[in-house]
């Protein structure tokens, strides 16, 4: 089949707080169950094309697939840049789809779960008291979560409609123009995001930018896992390692301290290989303010494959898959689900339970430019803003 005969068929398939807090209010901790599970025929083919055709902003949204010969297929739409599905094999070579998505973009964009799956900028992450200062100029920005910014406002990345540009099978090229000012944020920022599926089952983010002023930027994806499969549960029973010795304490609000304190000693410690739900609900202050884990990890260095940090292991209990992430960025955001309330059905047909999934956003520090010994987050005029991260699946 031809490239522009795949793509009108796939665009006929055609469509990213909480540094997740993508609802308001927290549902009580319930067991896993098997009431929990939802068995579905949630493969690639059982999305519905013409769903993801809509017109937002005056621009034309849709889906694109992108494949390799190992069995991979992730799929997404130019609408927040989201991911609507990742499909790898399980221990049993059974097509597994280990990220939440929705059945069309009418969907995702009625949906309480605002960054699901999406593209988030200019900022990832919170800023505090939602302002910060840049060359001696405060800057104001819309307050969406509490006091605080979250993920770039009110309108962030996650809810523009990206120009999409598909090579070959296993790459999308998305490209967004941030107006100088949108949101509140300084310069006008050309944003280009990179999808790859690698021949090694990996999914490859490359983020780059250029701005005419100087800016911040912190960008970020805010994808939804669940290496069991969508609508196979919640998330407790997934081991995870996260290669990192501090995090950075937050208020009640969920703004960092400004301090780097170990994680030895505390519920936050996954220096070694344990299950989410070990320690979730553990007496302790930080979970506490994040309603459970969602927090941001100060990652090693740990030497990794493509010669990048090596930020964690996530592990399904049931499916055997697991996800390593490497990256350029000095933090890993690990956030378990905490705020969804079953209020969204997701594509599978499975409601977005109470930790039923969790996100794993590599990034710079939250308010980082509001704490100066934090790793900076400014652009200056001229300059390039680039980084890569992966997420390798495999399953024994």
């Amino acid at each position: 089949m031809s490239h522009s005969l795949k793509f009108f068929a796939v665009a006929a398939l055609a469509l990213g707080i909480a540094a997740c807090n993508d609802n308001s209010a927290e549902k009580k901790e319930s067991a896993a169950t098997d009431s929990t599970a939802v068995k579905t025929d949630d493969t690639p083919e059982s999305l519905d094309s013409a769903k993801f055709v809509a017109m937002i902003d005056g621009k034309k949204t849709a889906l694109y697939q992108l494949t390799n010969h190992k069995g991979m297929t992730v799929a997404i739409t130019n609408y927040g840049g989201r991911i609507a599905g990742i499909w790898v094999p399980d221990k049993e070579g059974k097509q597994t789809d280990v990220a939440w998505g929705m059945s069309s973009v009418d969907a995702f964009e009625k949906s309480d779960m605002a960054y699901l799956g999406a593209l988030i900028g200019r900022y990832g992450n919170r800023i505090g008291h939602a302002q910060f200062q840049l060359d001696g100029k405060t800057y104001p920005l819309a307050a969406n979560d509490g006091p605080n910014t979250l993920h770039g406002g009110k309108k962030g990345f996650q809810a523009v409609v990206w120009d999409a540009a598909q090579p070959n099978d296993s790459t999308l090229e998305l490209m967004y123009t941030s107006p100088d000012m949108e949101e509140g944020f300084p310069g006008t920022l050309n944003v280009k995001v990179v999808y790859s599926v690698t021949a090694d089952n990996a999914l490859k983010i490359d983020y780059s930018a250029t701005t005419d002023k100087n800016t911040i930027v912190n960008l970020t994806n805010h994808a939804y896992f669940n290496l069991n499969g969508e609508g196979s549960g919640e998330i407790l029973g997934h081991t995870v390692q996260i290669y990192a010795d501090k995090y950075t304490p937050v208020d009640s609000t969920l703004i960092p301290t400004g301090k780097l304190e170990p994680v030895a000693g505390t519920p936050l410690d996954f220096t070694k290989p344990a299950a989410i739900g070990a320690r979730i609900n553990d007496d302790n202050e930080q979970l506490k303010f994040g309603k459970g884990y969602d927090h941001n990890y100060v990652l090693n260095g740990t030497k990794g494959l493509y010669g990048l940090t090596h930020a964690a292991t996530f592990t399904g209990d049931k499916s055997g898959i697991s996800m390593d992430i490497y990256t350029q960025e000095p933090g890993l955001q690990f956030y378990s689900g905490n705020f969804n309330k079953s209020t969204n059905t997701l594509k599978s047909g499975a409601k977005d339970i109470h930790r039923g999934a969790f996100a794993a956003e590599t990034q710079h520090f939250p308010d980082s430019p509001n704490k100066p010994a934090f790793p900076s987050t400014e652009l200056k005029a001229g300059q390039q803003y680039h980084t890569v991260t992966y997420y390798k699946f495999s399953s024994k």
